[in-house]
């Protein structure tokens, strides 16, 4: 993966409710180590509704492949939060292909003392949008049952298609909502 294929025109700042100021981008290999020190932030509570399982490191092998992905049929936008060389990674959105070729499976994950002030609201629309300037059109989610935030923000913000519940998750099936326009914040 050469850095021509880098895709800056992904690169924006984005202004939170309460006016933090971040910066989304897309991920890079070398955030591997930074995708561990989130993690390590992140509560048991909010690390369990992203993986589904606690642990106490993020492995390193999972974060080098979190971290790899090649723009097009795997791609995920960070947000950062101050100043270079070292900002703090704040929130990550993804897209990952599924079985289905014309659907991809997405996640976010926003840190604890930023949630609830439109960041998943920004990192879904900008995800959302990114793929679908790749061809793709449909989406998958698997959201805790319980993780209310998450099921609000995907059904006010995107077509829902499909809805399972089994085993205290719930299946989405959704499309990007065509008359959706960017939130400033959420």
């Amino acid at each position: 993966m050469g850095e021509s294929d880098y895709p800056r025109e992904l690169e924006r700042d984005v202004t939170l409710k309460d006016g933090t100021e971040l910066h989304l981008r897309p991920i890079r290999p070398e955030d591997a180590p930074r995708l561990i020190e989130f993690y390590d932030r992140l509560s048991r509570h909010s690390a369990y509704q992203r993986f589904f399982s606690v642990m106490k490191r993020l492995p390193p092998d999972w974060a080098r492949l979190l971290a790899t992905v090649d723009y097009r049929t795997r791609l995920a936008l960070v947000a950062e939060r101050g100043a270079a060389p070292a900002p703090e990674l704040v929130g990550v959105g993804r897209y990952e292909p599924t079985e289905n070729p014309d659907t991809v499976e997405v996640a976010f994950v926003v840190q604890d003392g930023l949630q609830g002030l439109g960041l998943g609201a920004i990192l879904l629309h900008h995800v959302l949008e990114a793929a679908e300037a790749r061809g793709i059109h449909r989406f998958c989610a698997y959201v805790l049952a319980d993780n209310a935030r998450m099921l609000d923000l995907l059904t006010r913000f995107t077509d829902i298609r499909e809805r399972h519940l089994e085993a205290g998750v719930v299946t989405l099936l959704f499309e990007r909502r065509t008359d959706e326009a960017a939130p400033r914040h959420g």
